[in-house]
């Protein structure tokens, strides 16, 4: 393991905790302005079951790529056969830490919190369609399920992910290649460094 210099682990944690400050404050709104936009409520309890979904698949994906962070060499023998999506999986293996951080910690966590905030939001709203019921009790009852459904569904995939971990790495793998094709852009590719830029532009 690499040693790292604790100013920047700390720095990092923090521009982490800003990022997801500043994530978290976006998505609520935007969850917040689409749940009362929607003229049904099963359509909200949709789209609120749709962020639970969120935030346990990221959270898969965090597990399983934290159980193959020392092992590479069964998406190396996929890479060299040009197998789609097999060098997303090296990437995702070889950086797993951030993308554990990232999947569990950032996206799995705030999608959580978001869930529980859309789904007290969504009560406020069954209340005030059926008047003299007790929003407390509502309250309470939302919360309650989201956080049984988001700790159950992470549990459930937790599981699965360490069962299966390098299904799980490929499947995302994939996903991700298929991403850079569709954009046409390159999030896990190699990134030239300076000095080989360098290297190059002294030799012409």
């Amino acid at each position: 393991m690499r040693n790292c210099d604790p100013r920047d682990l700390i720095c990092r944690a923090l521009i982490v905790a800003a990022g997801v400050f500043l994530a978290t404050v976006f998505f609520s709104v935007i969850a917040e302005i689409v749940t009362r936009k929607l003229a049904s409520i099963y359509l909200a309890v949709v789209f609120l079951l749709l962020i639970i979904i969120i935030s346990v698949i990221f959270d898969i994906i965090g597990t399983a790529a934290a159980a193959t962070a020392s092992d590479e060499a069964p998406f190396h023998a996929k890479a060299s056969k040009k197998v789609f999506g097999a060098q997303q999986s090296v990437y995702l293996v070889r950086n797993a830490d951030r993308v554990a951080n990232f999947t569990q910690d950032v996206v799995g966590d705030i999608a959580g919190i978001v869930a529980g905030a859309l789904g007290i939001s969504l009560m406020v709203q069954v209340v005030l369609l059926s008047p003299g019921q007790d929003i407390i009790f509502f309250n309470v009852l939302a919360t309650a399920l989201i956080a049984s459904m988001v700790v159950g569904g992470k549990a459930y995939g937790k599981t699965i992910a360490v069962r299966n971990p390098y299904e799980v790495i490929f499947m995302a793998g994939r996903f991700l290649a298929l991403v850079e094709r569709i954009c046409l852009c390159n999030i896990t590719g190699p990134k030239r460094s300076r000095a080989v830029k360098k290297k190059k532009v002294k030799r012409t």
